[in-house]
């Protein structure tokens, strides 16, 4: 979307929420048969929309966030730029095995299968305010394994917010007690 705004312009939602409809792609049967996949990369590819969700996201945001806990690999792509908005610390949730060290560790199941995710040890200040982000909150497997890892540290967790939220999937029933935002809500 050209024209958007640059730094500190005011986005509505309904403005992000055509944009995002715009910027995200679907993907049917993948990566497993009945899957819809959603794929950011159109939105990471342009700039100014990229820009533009971020600014508006970070609206949605509890105030005092210190770091946020970005979960691999799209955790990443979102949560470094929406942390570096809000002046925060990016801390990197990895798949098992890309951390030195002896990283704090979780295996949890998955609708297919079972995985693990690890965080450094000395990731966090005691009492740190942290915020978890994903692009996507679905069935809410990966969010709440990554909750329950990141609860394991001297942390006060604020909550978790996700650029996408797959509505009917029960992601937000796997996070209770948990302030939940999303970005874009899509019936699924």
């Amino acid at each position: 979307m050209s024209g958007a705004g640059g730094p500190g312009a005011d986005h509505g939602a309904a403005e992000v929420d055509a944009l995002l409809a715009s910027h995200i792609s679907e993907h049917p049967d993948f990566p497993i048969p009945g899957v819809l996949f959603r794929d950011i990369t159109p939105l990471l590819r342009d700039p100014v929309a990229l820009r533009t969700v971020i600014q508006h996201w970070s609206t949605l945001l509890p105030e005092g966030v210190e770091y946020i806990v970005g979960t691999e690999a799209r955790g990443f792509v979102l949560g470094a730029p929406l942390a570096y908005e809000i002046g925060a610390g990016f801390i990197p949730v990895r798949k098992a095995g890309k951390l030195p060290g002896d990283p704090a560790g979780l295996t949890y199941d998955l609708e297919y299968g079972s995985a693990r995710i690890e965080i450094p040890q000395d990731s966090f200040s005691a009492g740190a305010r942290v915020l978890l982000v994903d692009d996507l909150l679905a069935t809410g497997g990966t969010a709440a394994a990554t909750l329950e890892l990141t609860r394991r540290f001297d942390v006060e967790v604020l909550g978790a917010t996700f650029l996408i939220e797959l509505m009917g999937l029960g992601g937000r029933d796997r996070l209770p007690d948990t302030e939940l935002s999303t970005v874009w809500q899509i019936e699924d």
